[in-house]
C-alpha cells in the first residue's frame, strides 16, 4: 500500500470519530442540561523526502527542495463546551434551571468518593429516609445534595415546594405553614475544561493531584448565588445548524479520502498491467 492510501485510511477512521460525536450532539439536542462536544484534529508524524541528494542536480529548480510526506490526521481532543443553553419554561415545581455558565448542581459522590456534578435540573422525589420524608434525586435515582453535605430531604406530606434563586428550598405543609428544608448545593467550577463525562449527564474531575491541583483551584464558593430558576429547564447548547454544517463537512472529507484510496488502487492496477 502506498503512502497516499495509508494517509487516507488513517484519516478515515478519525473522521468517523468526528461523525459519531456530531451524531451524539444531534441525538441529545433535546436533553436538558446537555453540553455539546467538539472534536479537534492534529497532524500525525511526517517525513521529509528529498528529491535529489546532490545539489548540482537541482540546478534551475524553481520549487522548494524536498517533499514533506505526512501520515494523516488524528483526533487531538474531544472537548465539552459549557456555553449557557436556552431556558424552557415547564411549570413543574421540581424542575430547576441554572441561569449562568460555570455553575452545577452536586450529586451524591461515587463509591470511590469522586464528586459528581450536573446541569440537568429535572429532579424527582424518592421515599426516605424514614416514612415521613422524601429525598430529591435526578432521573437516574442519584441523590441531589444540600449544603449540609447530605441528600436534600423534605416532609412527605408537603403541599407545595418552592426554591429561591439562591437554592433555598421551602415547602408548604398541610396546615398552611411554611418550612425551610435546606438549600441546594451549588458548585462554581472555575476550570470546567478539566471535567470528564461520568455518564447520565453528570461530570466528575480526574485525579487532581496528578495535575498538581487542589479542589480550591477548580471550585469556587457558590453558596447563595442567584442562578436558579424554578419551573424551567436549561436546554442543551447544541446548535442544529452548526452540527449539520459540521456533518456535511465531515461527509465531504470522508468522500475525498475514500476517493484517494480508489485512485491509489487504480494507479497500482495500471502499474501492474504494464507489459
Amino acid at each position: 500500500m502506498n503512502q497516499s492510501m495509508i494517509n487516507a485510511a488513517v484519516t478515515l477512521g478519525q473522521l468517523q470519530h468526528k461523525m459519531d460525536t456530531t451524531g451524539n450532539n444531534l441525538a441529545n439536542m433535546n436533553t436538558a442540561g446537555y453540553s455539546r462536544r467538539d472534536v479537534s484534529f492534529s497532524d500525525l508524524l511526517s517525513q521529509q523526502v528529498h528529491n535529489q541528494p546532490t545539489a548540482a542536480q537541482e540546478a534551475g529548480r524553481m520549487t522548494p527542495n524536498g517533499l514533506r510526506v505526512g501520515s494523516g490526521a488524528s483526533v487531538a481532543q474531544t472537548a465539552v463546551r459549557f456555553e449557557q443553553g436556552g431556558l424552557n419554561t415547564t411549570g413543574r415545581e421540581l424542575d430547576f434551571a441554572l441561569t449562568a455558565p460555570g455553575y452545577f448542581f452536586e450529586l451524591a459522590s461515587d463509591e470511590d468518593g469522586s464528586r459528581r456534578f450536573t446541569r440537568d435540573g429535572a429532579f424527582y422525589l424518592t421515599p426516605g429516609p424514614g416514612e415521613e420524608a422524601v429525598s430529591l434525586v435526578n432521573q437516574n435515582g442519584e441523590f441531589v445534595l444540600g449544603t449540609d453535605g447530605g441528600p436534600l430531604t423534605i416532609p412527605a406530606d408537603f403541599q407545595a415546594i418552592e426554591a429561591g434563586e439562591g437554592g433555598t428550598v421551602s415547602v408548604t405543609l398541610p396546615d398552611g405553614s411554611s418550612l425551610d428544608t435546606g438549600q441546594l448545593q451549588l458548585a462554581e467550577i472555575t476550570k470546567p475544561q478539566l471535567l470528564k463525562s461520568a455518564g447520565g449527564n453528570a461530570f466528575t474531575f480526574p485525579d487532581l493531584e496528578t495535575l498538581g491541583l487542589a479542589e480550591e483551584d477548580v471550585l469556587g464558593d457558590a453558596a447563595g448565588a442567584s442562578v436558579i430558576t424554578q419551573g424551567a429547564l436549561e436546554q442543551s447548547n447544541v446548535d442544529m445548524a452548526r452540527e449539520m454544517n459540521d456533518m456535511l463537512q465531515v461527509q465531504r472529507n470522508y468522500q475525498f479520502h475514500s476517493r484517494a484510496i480508489s485512485i491509489g488502487d487504480e494507479m497500482r492496477g495500471l502499474v501492474n498491467n504494464l507489459r
